[in-house]
């Protein structure tokens, strides 16, 4: 990674760190992912090859970076986010990053986009969105991910109570491996081993 990089990622921790703290409404928070967790998801992209990933919520960006730097050249990030505000942050940090190139910001409703893509077509599909609609994605999850490649949740630990009813489905479907990673505020790794 880059030491520019390395920097602009620890202003954006910091500034998420202090925002987060400061803001009532859950919909101004950025609510970013741990250091920790951003270098696990480095390591599972750069292990798999992945080179076509999916993110479910960008919030200012900050995981996005290390998903788009994980990636290389020749690798591209889809990030779905519907806050405008949000949007906007984050395309100033793809730009600050000179990863903008890599990166494509999808401003929909994540359910929608997913529904519409290809099968197969994403080696890596990272979830950090609205936990309780992932129930009703999981049929299209398992379209759009390649065959064996991975797909992670984040919050697993810390919103826990919320993923009861994914957790029992991705259990109940065959050709699925899951484990549970007790890294960040916990990530579900799951492996589509069909």
């Amino acid at each position: 990674m880059r030491p520019e990089l390395s920097e602009l990622l620890r202003d954006l921790e910091a500034f998420g760190e202090a925002n987060d703290a400061a803001a009532d409404e859950r919909s101004h928070k950025m609510l970013n992912i741990t250091h920790d967790t951003g270098v696990f998801l480095t390591l599972l992209i750069k292990t798999g090859k992945s080179k076509n990933v999916l993110e479910i919520g960008t919030s200012n960006g900050y995981s996005t970076l290390w998903l788009a730097d994980a990636v290389g050249e020749g690798g591209s990030v889809t990030t779905v986010e519907q806050a405008p505000h949000k949007l906007a942050m984050a395309e100033r940090n793809f730009q600050r990053a000179g990863l903008s190139t890599r990166i494509q910001q999808i401003a929909d409703e994540a359910g929608r986009f997913i529904a519409s893509r290809e099968v197969g077509e994403y080696d890596f599909i990272f979830l950090d969105s609205d936990r309780e609609q992932y129930v009703d994605w999981w049929p299209a999850l398992q379209r759009i991910l390649a065959d064996g490649h991975v797909l992670v949740v984040d919050n697993a630990t810390s919103h826990a109570h919320q993923l009861v009813e994914f957790n029992r489905l991705v259990e109940a479907t065959d050709g699925y491996l899951s484990s549970l990673c007790p890294i960040g505020k916990g990530e579900l790794v799951i492996l589509k081993d069909t």
